[in-house]
C-alpha cells in the first residue's frame, strides 16, 4: 500500500499534536518542524477537523490540538478518513475507472481483501504509540534539491 503525500501529512500532524495533547498549534508552526507546505497542510487540517480528529480556534492565540484522547484514534481510522478521495487501483474509483478487464478481472477481490487487512492492522494501532514530542533538527530544515 503506499498512502498519499496528504495522509501522510495528516498523520505527521496528528504524531506531532498527541505529543503535546494540551497544546495549540498552527499551521506555520507544523509545516515548519516537518519542513512541508503550509499551503497543503491547512486543506489536511481542514480535512482533520470535518473528520472529528481535530479542534480548530480562530482568530490571535488560535490553532489546532487533538478533539479527542489520542489512546481513542485509530491509524486505520485516519487513514480511512484521509485516503477516502485516493482509489487503490482504478477500478475501485466511485465511477469504476476505465478498466478494460472489468467485469471479469480476478485481481479486484484479493486487493479488496489485502487493502481491508491493511486497514484492519492499522486499527489495531492507538495514535498514542506514534506521539512525537518534538522534531530532530535535521527534519525542521529543509534540505536543498
Amino acid at each position: 500500500m503506499r498512502l498519499t503525500a496528504f495522509t501522510d501529512f495528516g498523520l505527521r500532524a496528528l504524531m506531532r499534536l498527541a505529543g503535546e495533547p494540551e497544546r495549540l498549534f498552527t499551521t506555520e508552526e507544523i509545516a515548519a518542524e516537518y519542513a512541508i507546505s503550509r499551503h497543503h497542510l491547512v486543506k489536511v487540517v481542514r480535512d482533520l477537523a470535518a473528520a472529528g480528529f481535530i479542534e480548530t480556534r480562530r482568530g490571535t492565540g488560535g490553532g489546532f490540538r487533538l478533539a479527542r484522547p489520542a489512546n481513542e484514534i485509530s491509524l486505520g481510522e485516519v487513514v480511512r478518513a484521509l485516503e477516502s478521495r485516493a482509489a487503490l487501483v482504478e477500478c475501485f474509483r466511485p465511477d469504476g475507472g476505465q478498466c478494460a478487464l472489468s467485469p471479469d478481472c480476478r485481481l479486484k477481490g484479493h486487493l479488496a481483501r489485502a487493502g481491508d487487512a491493511f486497514l484492519r492492522s492499522l486499527d489495531a494501532i492507538p495514535l498514542s504509540d506514534c506521539a512525537v514530542t518534538s522534531i530532530p533538527c535535521r527534519l525542521k530544515t529543509a534540505v536543498p534539491a
